[in-house]
């Protein structure tokens, strides 16, 4: 199921944004003399009008103003997350937990210790698997997972994709915008069914906490025999 939104409260808010300032001027020479433009033309034009026209455009020019600076930080930290986020491992999974809609995310469902990854993702779509590391590694990850999930998946889309620079293969800025185009096949109900099944399928067994029972201890001549081997 999506998580659900935690409030945030205001002085909450200001301080993400003062960090999204702070991390979008640090990366992005460009954001400074930028968001000084979208400040400065917006509040003379408010100036200009104030004196021809009244006082009535003043809060009119300040929420211009404020739109502005919203724009320019919006597109120059988005940009700005895609540089830093390219060629990092797990990037795609982290962009793919950030978008907005019902997306569920499970990274790394098949690794290697080479940092080459494959994760799922489950939306509207269908199923989407993205590949991050060694193109030549991946694409045998890619393959395996496709097979395994073939057989729980039914009639629902399967997309896969390899994350890099190279042929074929789709650049992590270009990531949102592709999954935002892809058509639209299941339904919210077919999606958590899907996400059921396939939880069922990727959930792996886990030892009971607390003390073995005897009765299913193995024998002390056991562990010698595993030694021996």
């Amino acid at each position: 199921m999506a998580k659900p939104q935690e409030k945030v409260s205001f002085g909450q808010r200001l301080k993400q944004i003062g960090m999204v300032f702070s991390f979008t001027a640090k990366q992005d020479r460009w954001f400074a003399p930028l968001a000084a433009a979208a400040v400065l033309i917006p509040l003379s034009l408010t100036v200009v009008a104030v004196l021809l026209w009244g006082w009535l455009w003043l809060p009119i020019g300040i929420l211009l103003t404020l739109l502005a600076l919203l724009i320019v930080l919006n597109v120059r930290s988005n940009a700005a997350m895609m540089n830093a986020a390219e060629g990092q491992p797990g990037a795609a999974a982290s962009i793919m937990e950030n978008m907005r809609g019902d997306w569920r995310v499970t990274p790394a469902v098949s690794s290697t210790t080479q940092m080459d990854m494959v994760h799922l993702v489950i939306g509207k779509p269908g199923v989407i698997l993205l590949a991050e590391g060694n193109p030549q590694r991946v694409r045998g990850l890619l393959g395996q997972e496709k097979r395994r999930l073939s057989k729980v998946i039914g009639n629902a889309p399967l997309y896969d994709y390899v994350i890099g620079q190279g042929e074929g293969e789709l650049s992590v800025r270009k990531l949102r915008m592709t999954m935002m185009r892809l058509p639209r096949n299941l339904t919210g109900k077919d999606v958590n069914a899907l996400d059921k099944r396939l939880k069922a399928l990727t959930a792996r067994p886990q030892m009971p906490k607390g003390a073995i029972p005897k009765n299913m201890r193995p024998s002390k001549g056991a562990f010698r025999q595993m030694r021996g081997r």
